[in-house]
């Protein structure tokens, strides 16, 4: 096992002249389970990276001060043994993909350390069996779903046993089940097996509870470094900082004098010092609800999707008889398991992939007849990766080439949007350059800008803090009201549940269910808001921050 120190650490990335790390110390001993939180940029990738070794050697740039393992500098370490004490799992899956299916992609690092194959046969059959992946070992990597692909990723590391695992935001793919399956065996690996567990994290809610310590970066610096958790989250109540999940958020807006931190913690609040007694389903009190979409148009729908199916070349029949109409002007959230089909759904709608059985109608237009540059002045799609956006050499001309590709003109909407995604002042710089969180920005901001009649979605919030969510939410709001639809994917609860009217529950390639977010989001027990679970067996139908408050504040004055 190995202890980390790092002494006065300064690093920036080449041709910047800002610290992406500025005056790191830090020290943390064998066994600890660390979280990093920060905003997009503020420099929580770039320090687990120079904790693997990276920084300088792989990205380049300028750095001074050192980083210990075990009490000796990283850089004479040899990187043999260095990969076998530190392993890193990145924020982009695809960035550390290299071979065609999973079981050679989890079998590429072992065998470059040599090791004898019956011991290879039996890391590969453990780590594929926590992570759910026994079926997919031969499956061919780019047709796996985000979310798998970033198994495969984890599943590649953990098959080499480092004494050091650092994870950046290893769930953001993952659908909620998968999300906590795999933070739950981080921690147990923690726990019975002594591992250092790294992790940085824009869900909170998923890992706040796990950590021993969490460490608060900005601007490159440490500005907050805590073992008690409770204590981090009432210091970010205090100094403004969202770096906090909302259960905590929700106390901390009505001036409670205690912080929460688990959904646990916060229903012994409900019972012992607010009063409330459970009480039986059938009896629970419906919270009334005055933000459901009742008026929403009744016409004519823009999406109209009748007996769909959709087969693969390679014979995976992924979608199954699907029947969906979306209204106009709503924004509705597609739910499920990793690779049940949504992205393939939403290719289906823009047009990319067309279907083998069934009609996909947008706005009266049969996809089937149309193309996709035909469908491109009223539908605008962001797929999972925001690299395959970027091409050019500055945001700005990325943001504009979509203008200039549709014959359209900036009448001011691209400094609007850059604002509004809080990317402005990345107008000139190489969109290359910036953090996977601010990547996805620029890439979102190249859609936004045609204000689309219809904007279809795939994980637009991966990577984005807090407060980005918040800005993407009233973005999108604001899009709803004025005659845009939205249709996206999400694993991020919690953003469903604050911002979306709609629910879609999929699985295994069909339709589940759809519905209000106030009937599906309160009444599940894993694809759950902290709101509504904290109130769960009190009231219904509560699901956003917003409400929770509302009963909180009415529960202080009785």
């Amino acid at each position: 096992m190995a202890d980390i120190k790092i002494e006065n650490l300064n690093y920036s990335y080449p041709e910047t002249g800002k610290k992406a790390l500025n005056g790191i110390n830090l020290t943390i001993p064998q066994g600890q389970f660390v979280l990093i939180v920060g905003g997009s940029g503020s420099g929580k990738s770039t320090l687990i990276r120079s904790i693997a070794g990276l920084v300088p050697d792989f990205y380049g740039g300028t750095c001074s001060g050192k980083v210990e393992i075990d009490n000796v500098e990283i850089d004479k370490i040899e990187r043999r043994k260095l990969v076998q004490k530190v392993g890193m799992v990145f924020q982009d899956p695809e960035s550390q993909l290299v071979m065609t299916d999973a079981e050679q992609e989890i079998a590429f690092g072992l065998e470059n350390l040599e090791l004898p194959n019956n011991i290879m046969k039996r890391r590969i059959m453990e780590v594929t069996s926590a992570l759910s992946l026994s079926g997919y070992k031969t499956s061919f990597i780019p047709e796996l779903s985000g979310g798998q692909k970033q198994k495969v990723a984890l599943a590649s590391v953990l098959a080499m046993q480092p004494d050091i695992l650092l994870l950046d935001e290893p769930t953001s793919q993952l659908d909620p089940i998968a999300g906590e399956e795999i933070l739950t065996m981080v921690r147990r690996l923690n726990e019975e097996n002594g591992i250092t567990i790294i992790l940085t994290e824009q869900k909170l809610e998923r890992c706040f509870h796990f950590a021993d310590r969490i460490i608060a970066m900005d601007k490159g610096e440490i500005i907050k470094d805590c073992t008690d958790v409770s204590n981090i989250a009432n210091w970010a109540v205090r100094e403004n900082k969202p770096f906090i999940p909302p259960l905590s958020k929700l106390f901390a807006n009505i001036n409670y004098p205690k912080i929460p931190v688990t959904v646990k913690e916060g229903r012994e609040f409900l019972k012992n010092e607010f009063f409330l007694e459970e009480i039986e389903s059938q009896e629970i009190n419906t919270y009334e609800n005055k933000e459901v979409h009742d008026d929403l148009p009744e016409g004519r729908p823009i999406i109209d999707i009748e007996n769909l199916w959709f087969t693969y070349p390679n014979g995976s029949e992924i979608l199954k008889n699907i029947d969906l109409k979306i209204k106009l002007n709503t924004f509705t959230v597609i739910m499920g398991e990793n690779g049940s089909g949504k992205t393939t759904l939403l290719k289906n709608l823009n047009c990319l992939l067309k279907p083998a059985r069934g009609h996909i109608r947008i706005l009266g237009q049969d996809t089937k007849i149309i193309t996709v540059e035909e469908l491109s002045s009223m539908v605008a799609y962001l797929s999972q990766d925001p690299n395959d956006y970027l091409f050019l050499p500055t945001v700005r001309e990325e943001v504009n080439f979509t203008l200039n590709n549709l014959g359209l003109k900036d009448d001011g909407i691209v400094d609007e949007i850059l604002s509004k995604l809080g990317i402005e002042k990345f107008a000139n710089s190489n969109p290359r350059d910036l953090s996977t969180g601010e990547r996805q920005r620029v890439a979102l901001a190249s859609v936004l800008v045609t204000k689309p009649r219809l904007l279809l979605l795939d994980e637009p919030t991966r990577g984005l803090d807090y407060q980005l969510k918040e800005n993407l939410g009233e973005i999108l709001l604001n899009l709803r009201d004025e005659g845009t639809t939205i249709l996206m994917i999400a694993h991020d609860v919690e953003f469903a549940a604050e911002y979306s009217d709609d629910i879609i529950l999929m699985d295994d390639g069909g339709i589940v269910e759809k519905g209000s977010k106030y009937e599906l989001l309160s009444n599940s027990t894993f694809y759950s808001p902290q709101i509504s679970r904290l109130f769960h067996n009190y009231r219904r139908n509560i699901v956003t921050l917003k409400q929770g408050e509302e009963v909180l504040t009415m529960l202080k004055k009785a």
